[in-house]
């Protein structure tokens, strides 16, 4: 049986090609997949190619790359040894942009009934801004400023929601994607560049700056200006990897006011939140209401309209957020 799947052969090259199902392998399943979610920010630098030679970048992306990480679907195929999983059964792993994928049962995630599958799809985006809340620390009636409205930033604001937060600030120069920000629990949007907001970030927090202060754009040009915007003994948590990273510089801000710069990682899983349990976690608030997506998907593509769909992501920052494959559509 043949599937299919998106791969970039090369740079701003991409094509939707068949490839044999896979098998699944003892203590594996096959997942026919619905819905897959492009992640903007990782994807557009992988297509595009845009980071500093010798970089982190540059080590891992290597062509042809098969992009995605983000995937809902139904189980239909179980490898010896599998329990616990059922035939049929929807669930959510990390998998490229596929119509199929064999995964470890150990490592996909039931989604529950009554969530959309396409709201469901963000699991592995709120995972990585998860990371990015754990590592803030943060407090009850604390105070965050989120640089940054776009998919990082969103889930950003909402775990700071779900985390009882007194002021949620949220700084993009981007209209469209503030007003997203708002139901998922801002209490106060920006619209200016980040290097001309600081007495609009007092003003929103009663006057003090936040003690965090989340950078969730991967741009480097906004260090500096994020370092100024916390408070005196404050965090300022790096989320993500930017593509130039020599042009993030320490300010006297670091020393004179003992700020604290923690980066935060998708990859920094431990025993306790992980790639299965953050997802759980996430699906949890979801299905509750407190953890709200709607509005959040803006384009979804067939599979076979790949180009038009990274096109998109790439030229028109001010009109997309969620970006779906559907491959019920092929």
């Amino acid at each position: 049986m043949k599937s299919s799947r998106i791969v970039f052969p090369g740079v701003r090259q991409v094509i939707h090609e068949a490839f044999e199902t896979p098998v699944p392998k003892a203590g594996e399943v096959l997942v026919r997949n619905r819905y897959t979610l492009i992640s903007t920010g990782t994807e557009n630098r992988v297509f595009t190619r845009n980071f500093d030679a010798g970089m982190y970048w540059d080590d891992w992306i290597k062509y042809p790359f098969c992009p995605g990480y983000s995937a809902i679907g139904e189980v239909v195929a179980l490898g010896d040894s599998v329990s616990g999983i059922s035939l049929g059964q929807r669930v959510a792993f990390r998998g490229f942009h596929a119509s199929h994928g064999a995964v470890a049962a150990a490592n996909v995630v039931p989604v529950p009934d009554g969530l959309d599958d396409k709201d469901a799809a963000w699991f592995a985006l709120a995972k990585i801004a998860f990371m990015g809340a754990r590592a803030s620390d943060y407090r009850a009636g604390d105070s965050v400023l989120i640089i940054g409205a776009g998919p990082i930033g969103q889930m950003s604001v909402r775990w700071a929601a779900a985390a009882g937060l007194e002021h949620i600030v949220v700084v993009e120069p981007v209209e469209s994607r503030l007003k997203l920000a708002l139901p998922g629990g801002a209490t106060a949007i920006i619209n200016k560049p980040v290097d001309q907001c600081r007495d609009d970030v007092l003003a929103a927090t009663g006057g003090k700056l936040p003690r965090i202060v989340n950078d969730a754009t991967g741009n480097a040009g906004v260090f500096d200006a994020a370092l100024g915007l916390a408070a005196d003994f404050g965090r300022v948590v790096m989320l993500g990897i930017t593509g130039s990273p020599s042009r993030q510089r320490l300010s006297k801000d670091v020393i004179i006011r003992g700020l604290t710069i923690i980066g935060a990682h998708d990859a920094h899983n431990d025993a306790e939140w992980n790639n299965v349990t953050v997802p759980r976690l996430f699906f949890s608030l979801a299905s509750r209401g407190r953890f709200d997506l709607a509005g959040l998907n803006t384009h979804i593509f067939r599979p076979q309209d790949a180009a038009v769909a990274y096109e998109t992501a790439t030229t028109r920052l001010g009109e997309t957020m969620g970006i779906l494959f559907d491959w019920t559509k092929e």
